[in-house]
């Protein structure tokens, strides 16, 4: 049984990239969740078709017992209820032990962004005299521009950029597209790293905009190491990464007066209710501002 569990393990994740064209790091994430559960299923000799609802939450509270915080147990039990309800479909079980557990509560938790003085300094960061530098302005420019996630980023192509008519149309989760204008600072860095540098690194069939001295396209992880080592230079104090700046674009675009339904469609946000969590930051962001600058401001909030 512990054979045909991992098999059945192994049918679902390629369902979920196939038919339901999840990202490469969300099929990560159901795989290692899934087999810790058939670690479970396996050592205690567990029948599929007859685990109880007791049997899971046996090993949902070992899984939380181990350190597991509450975001990542709410992830494992949605990968098992996946799992489950496509054992369904496919008629290999009859029940579903998990209808019955409620989801841990895992509140809100509001991003952490740049301020605009620090995304400044991090955008200038890169020292434009060398082709490394054009590239690295370039990304941070077009990252920060159009709130890209990292992965769209490093793996934009050729394609899916014009900076002529200064719009960028990256593929999101799912593989679905949208289209995001791009400034004209950033079409500006773009076209300087395209016309004048990229053709010394880039293999002649290399779709990317983004290559690495060795023709190749940049890893997320180098990326974040990049985005870390300019911070540092520029003395930001904030635990940065790459997905910051794109926190940062969402709210100071709510702070500048962006239609939150805007919003939604620039980041790629299937529900708007992803995006409303950036409403929350950025009323904490103006009252930050108002007791730093308004003449009263620090007076005030010190009395309260």
């Amino acid at each position: 049984m512990p054979h045909a569990l991992y098999l059945w393990i192994d049918d679902y994740l390629k369902h979920l990239s196939v038919e339901r064209s999840l990202s490469p790091l969300s099929i990560e994430a159901y795989a290692s969740d899934l087999r810790s559960f058939a670690r479970y299923v396996e050592d205690r000799k567990l029948e599929l078709h007859s685990i109880t609802l007791t049997e899971l939450s046996e090993f949902l509270q070992c899984r939380a017992s181990s350190g597991l915080d509450a975001r990542s147990q709410a992830r494992l039990l949605s990968s098992i209820r996946g799992f489950f309800r496509y054992l369904r479909q496919e008629g290999e079980t009859n029940s579903d032990p998990t209808e019955a557990l409620a989801r841990p509560s895992v509140g809100l938790r509001l991003p952490v962004i740049l301020s605009f003085e620090e995304v400044q300094r991090l955008l200038s960061a890169p020292q434009r005299d060398t082709r490394r530098g054009v590239r690295d302005f370039a990304m941070l420019q077009t990252m920060y521009a159009a709130g890209l996630r990292v992965s769209e980023l490093v793996h934009l192509q050729l394609r899916e950029i014009s900076v002529t008519e200064g719009f960028v149309m990256p593929y999101g989760k799912g593989r679905k597209a949208r289209m995001v204008p791009l400034a004209a600072s950033a079409c500006a860095a773009v076209a300087q790293w395209l016309d004048d540098e990229r053709s010394h690194w880039a293999k002649k069939e290399s779709p990317h905009v983004f290559v690495t001295s060795r023709g190749s396209c940049m890893t997320r992880q180098a990326f974040w190491k990049l985005v870390k080592r300019y911070a540092r230079e520029v003395g930001i104090q904030t635990e940065i990464s790459p997905h910051k700046l794109r926190h940062s674009f969402a709210t100071h675009l709510l702070v500048g007066g962006a239609d939150l339904r805007v919003l939604q469609l620039l980041l790629g946000h299937a529900d708007i209710s992803t995006t409303q969590v950036y409403t929350h930051v950025a009323q904490d962001h103006l009252a930050e501002m108002h007791r730093r600058y308004h003449p009263r401001g620090a007076a005030e909030y010190s009395s309260t």
